[in-house]
Formats: structure tokens, sequence, C-alpha cells
């Protein structure tokens, strides 16, 4: 569903700059250009969605209240909702339709290169080959190859069959690579075969190629009314392969129209292009995200954008692109190990055993004077094996309880824990409630974590503070 979201993105960017190319360029008769920016926006509609934009936006939560974000969550979902049944079946006829259309370029490809194979060749002195053969076909180019009937190909007398005129054309669609941008664009299309603006592009990109096959033709003294009648009388057959440049009489008429009534297009309708820029800007900025970056401070009035936190010694510790700054404080920390009484939890509300057991480990010290936990330090504490296995060990572990789910209790308990200077995790205690039985399970949890790497602070290990959230919710 996500590469078909993409696709729709892409759709909607091909239609939009085909429909500024209509109003804007095709009728100008800059066709490099043109064909410039058909190829271009063909190929930037496909690029577009995929740059993404990310905007930094810094929060600062102060300490004591509700964190907003923590360095991960986990959801413990009841059920799994299954995969609705529309969008199998949309998935599946994309993937049909696209395998269809790349099959048939394909099958197109292949053939024309078993009717190259089959043909007698003739390498000629500017490096293209002349395959002529049998079968009644129009003369059509193809790489670095032109293929003729044997009626179109007279090497004895060659202006008296007009494969002079025919050559000059063929060798335009060779020299300017045309055929690279038919395979460019065919393949765009199979991604897009839904899509009516990729096929009007594609037929406006072979009209193009018409166009510079004829310039170049005529740039070399051919007389063009010589030139028209051979195109009448060629366009009656067609080719037949869609990867190939041939004559036909699908822009005939627009062809000839442009040779008698060619006029060059002034300077100042290149300006016309600049119209694509708000296209560009506005895609880039619909595909934009902001991510914040969360800070905690304390609740003291700080100067703006300014954090402080109180430690053992002066200095200043760099996270997260921020400079938080350390102040010493000699009231509490008079040595490596002291007894420091914590806030007491002042919410009141009824909670379980299991919940006022934690609380209490988390208000008194231990009998043996331990040092305040640290909110940041230097190095973080890391879980074993990193976040990735932070989460597979919550998705494995966290249960639902049975007596929860029955009652429809759902939503973010948000537990908060010390990483002792052993790495074992001690003192959890939850910040946010939301029922007995699922805060209990959010406590479990923590609880049954193994020993994690522990925080460092100027070399040495030490108690640091840890915050998760666990989501429950139900279907």
């Amino acid at each position: 569903m996500e590469f078909l979201i993409y696709n729709l993105k892409v759709a909607a960017l091909i239609a939009v700059f085909y429909m500024f190319y209509r109003l804007l360029l095709s009728r100008e008769t800059f066709h490099r250009v043109n064909r410039i920016v058909l190829l271009a926006t063909a190929v930037a509609s496909f690029v577009l969605p995929l740059c993404v934009i990310t905007l930094h936006q810094t929060v600062v939560v102060k300490a004591g209240s509700e964190p907003q974000v923590s360095v991960g969550e986990m959801m413990a979902i009841a059920e799994e909702p299954a995969v609705p049944l529309w969008q199998t079946i949309v998935t599946g006829v994309f993937f049909a339709g696209m395998a269809a259309t790349l099959g048939y370029m394909l099958l197109n490809v292949l053939r024309v290169w078993l009717l190259i194979r089959s043909s007698e060749r003739h390498t000629q002195s500017d490096g293209t080959v002349i395959c002529v053969t049998n079968r009644q076909v129009s003369p059509f180019s193809w790489m670095h190859f032109i293929v003729l009937s044997r009626c179109d190909y007279n090497p004895a007398t060659p202006e008296l069959s007009g494969e002079a005129l025919i050559l000059a054309h063929e060798r335009g669609h060779i020299c300017q690579h045309h055929s690279l941008d038919l395979l460019l664009v065919d393949t765009l299309a199979a991604m897009q075969w839904f899509n009516p603006a990729i096929w009007m592009l594609r037929q406006d990109l072979r009209a193009i190629h018409e166009y510079e096959a004829d310039a170049a033709a005529l740039s070399q003294g051919i007389n063009m009314r010589q030139y028209q009648y051979l195109l009448i009388q060629k366009a009656v057959s067609r080719c037949g392969y869609s990867v190939a440049n041939g004559i036909s009489h699908s822009t005939l008429k627009n062809r000839i129209h442009m040779m008698l009534n060619y006029k060059k297009t002034n300077g100042a309708s290149w300006l016309k292009l600049l119209a694509m820029l708000p296209v560009v800007g506005a895609a880039l900025a619909l595909n934009a995200e902001t991510v914040n970056d969360y800070i905690y401070e304390d609740t003291q009035q700080q100067p703006q954008g300014k954090i402080v936190k109180k430690g053992q010694r002066d200095g200043k510790i760099k996270m997260n692109a921020k400079t938080i700054e350390v102040k010493a404080d000699k009231e509490t920390f008079t040595g490596k190990n002291v007894t420091v009484k914590l806030d007491a939890d002042k919410q009141g509300s009824k909670v379980t055993k299991a919940h006022a057991a934690a609380n209490k480990a988390i208000e008194e010290p231990d009998s043996n004077g331990t040092a305040k936990a640290f909110d940041v330090v230097e190095q973080m504490p890391e879980f074993p094996g990193g976040m990735a296995e932070l989460m597979k060990f919550l998705s494995e572990n966290v249960l639902y309880p049975a007596e929860a789910e029955k009652a429809k209790q759902q939503g973010r308990v948000i537990v908060s824990f010390i990483v002792e200077t052993d790495g074992t995790v001690s003192n959890p205690k939850v910040l946010k409630k939301v029922s007995d039985l699922l805060d209990a399970e959010a406590v479990r949890v923590v609880n049954s974590m193994p020993k994690w790497k522990p925080g460092m602070q100027n070399g040495e290990a030490v108690r640091v503070k840890y915050t998760i959230p666990i989501t429950f919710r139900l279907k």
C-alpha cells in the first residue's frame, strides 16, 4: 500500500506537469527544450515524492511534568486488524497491469532485435547499420540500426529510390538518441499504466522526435516538397514496433504544417519554464515532515533557550546538538555516596500493592546511602543490543491483561525507572496512570528487564533516570 500511495503522488505530479506543458510550451518550436522538459518532468515526478525535507523543532519539557515523548514507544494491541479485502484487490490489479505493460514493452524489444538479427546488415562509415529485410515494413530506426524493406534499398542509385531521404530522417533519430528516450518513458509508463497523462506525454514526446528528425533531414539541403511526398507515401504503412522510431501517419499533418509554417520561438518564451518551479516547491512542501527534538529542563527559572542541570562539578555536556550546562550542587553532592531523599509522589491516587512498593522504593534511598540519579549524562544508558532490541523485548513481553481487555481499558502508561551503576533496573515508578491492571503490567515488564549498559559521567558509571511509555490499545 505504501508503494501504491507513492504511485498516486507520482500520478498527480505527472498530470500537473503535463498540464503546464500543454498550456505553456506545446505550441513553441524549441523542440529540444520541449523534449528535455517532458523527460525531466517525467523523471522528477518519480523523484520528488521520495525527497522529504525534515524540519526540526525544539520542545522543552519541564521536569516533573508528563513526558510528551520518549526514546521509544511500544503498543500492546489486543487484536491485530486484518488487511481489508479491497486493499488486496487493488494491489493485485495494479501489479498485474504493471507486469502486463512492462511485458509488452520487452516483447517489442525482442521482436525488433530478432528482426535485426535475421536481416542483411550493412555497416556505414558513420557507425550506423542498415538492416535490409525481405518483410514489408515501413522504415524505422532503433539504437544505431536502420531497418529497410528490400524495395526501399537501392545501393546503386539511392537518390532515385528515396533511400537518401529515408536515411537522412532515420539518422536524425539515431544522432539524437531517441530510442533511449522511448525506453525510459516506456519503463516509467509501466509503473503508471493507469495514468492517462503519462501516455499523452509519451505521444507528445514521439511527435517531438519526428519534428527533430525532420529538421535534421531538411538541414542537409533536401528538397522539402520531395521529402513531404516521401512522408505521405511511407506513412501509409507503419513499422508496428512501439519502441522504435518510424514514419507514422498520426503526426504527419502536424509535421507538414510545421515545415511550411515554421517560426522560431523568441527568447522571451523561455521564461515560461519558470512556471514549473512553483510545482516543484509545492511538491516538496507537501512532503515535508516536522521532527520534534525534546529537551528536559528543570522547573527553576532559567534563561530562555539555556538548559542548566545540577551535578557534582561544573561543566558542559553536548547532547542532541544542544549544549547542557552543569552547575555544581554543593548542598546535595558532598561526596560520591550521599543519602538524598527524593520528592514523594503527591498525586495521592489509589494504586495497587505493586505501585506502592515501587513508589516507596524511589521515595526512600537505600540504607547504604545511594547517590542521586542523573537526568542527563555524557553517555546515556543503553539496552543490550540498542533501541531495536528494547522494542523487541517489549513486544515479546508486554501482555494485555485479560480483565483490562474485557473492561475495555486502554491508554498509555508512562514508567520511569533508574539504571543503576551495574546496569540493573530499579525503582520503577508510574508517572502517568491508566488503570491498576495496565499500570501493574507496565511495572512488571520494567522489572523483568535484563541488565543495561550503565550511563557514564566523567568516565565513571552513575545512576541515571530513564522513561519509557507503553501504550495499550484495543482494536
